[in-house]
């Protein structure tokens, strides 16, 4: 018969052989048993998360005050709480850095923000540099200008002058079309949204080619929103996600579970009705409903269906 010490002995193995088994990824390379790697052990170690943001894509991502805010902000705040619980670290703290479309994807391939917060496009070439969560929002490029201008299609700007954002989707997607129905489009590139709108307004461009919703909700932020309109068809597809470092399974998976808890517990279209449906902070209501598209892809990633 086995000893009282021997069992005990048993027991104590038994324990610390269940808690290496269920223990969070930090503590088992505390351990020796898992190595993290990559830009967990990089939050780990610096104990800081590192959060781009755009200061005027509303309602994506912007500045209310001195805080960013948006729907992209507040799904990027859900992962960092669990990638807080992941490393078993409360303490770990957020630090915000303002990306363009210009920089975006180099800051974050190169480690200097950690998951992009904002409307970028995710399509084939840039999976090539980052990765990407599943799709947050889909929307296309379309062209906002004064009311009074009369435009009804893209076809109206031959000849005139367009602003987009340098290296958007939006920049290449009214080139092509420029150059395939020869409008002779002359671009006016700037660095930034708030340039963009401004440029319009103040009449260095005749119109501003954007994605869709971000036009449609500046349209509707302006001090006189009566004055603009959204036109034209859709000129290019462009679905959004979260961006994160590449050949980073750690954390991709990590992303994944995030999204899908997010959609199985509705707390997506919850997020979702906050930034497109209720009002904005400004007081301001976008009225914007999920689209079809945009609610099977939710349903796809474990939403329920209604």
């Amino acid at each position: 018969m086995k000893t009282l010490r021997t069992l005990g002995r048993v027991a104590l193995l038994g324990c610390f052989a269940a808690s290496v088994m269920s223990a969070p990824a930090w503590a088992q390379d505390a351990i020796g048993v898992t190595k993290l790697t990559g830009t967990l052990k990089k939050i780990r170690d610096t104990k800081t998360i590192t959060l781009g943001f755009r200061d005027a894509s509303v309602p994506f991502s912007y500045v209310q005050g001195r805080t960013p805010v948006g729907y992209s902000i507040d799904l990027c705040m859900v992962i960092v709480e669990d990638v807080r619980g992941e490393l078993g670290d409360d303490t770990i703290q957020v630090k915000y850095v303002p990306v363009n479309p210009q920089n975006r994807i180099g800051l974050v391939a190169d480690g200097a923000v950690d998951i992009e917060c904002g409307t970028t496009t995710q399509n084939a070439e840039r999976r090539k540099t980052v990765a990407f969560s599943p799709i947050i929002f889909v929307t296309g490029t379309k062209v906002l200008a004064k009311r009074s201008a009369k435009f009804k299609s893209y076809r109206d700007l031959k000849g005139r002058t367009v602003v987009v954002t340098e290296a958007s989707t939006n920049e290449a997607a009214i080139k092509a079309i420029s150059t395939k129905e020869n409008l002779d489009i002359k671009l006016l590139a700037v660095r930034d949204n708030a340039q963009a709108f401004e440029a319009v307004d103040t009449g260095k461009a005749d119109a501003w080619a954007g994605d869709d919703v971000v036009l449609t909700a500046t349209a509707a932020e302006a001090k006189k929103l009566q004055d603009y309109v959204v036109v034209g068809d859709f000129l290019s597809y462009d679905p959004y996600g979260i961006m994160y470092r590449k050949n980073d399974p750690e954390l991709d998976a990590l992303v994944k579970r995030t999204f899908e808890k997010l959609a199985e517990t509705r707390e997506l279209a919850r997020i979702y009705e906050q930034w497109f449906i209720r009002k904005l902070p400004s007081g301001r209501t976008l009225g914007i409903t999920m689209s079809p598209q945009l609610r099977q892809i939710f349903e796809a990633m474990g939403q329920p269906t209604e």
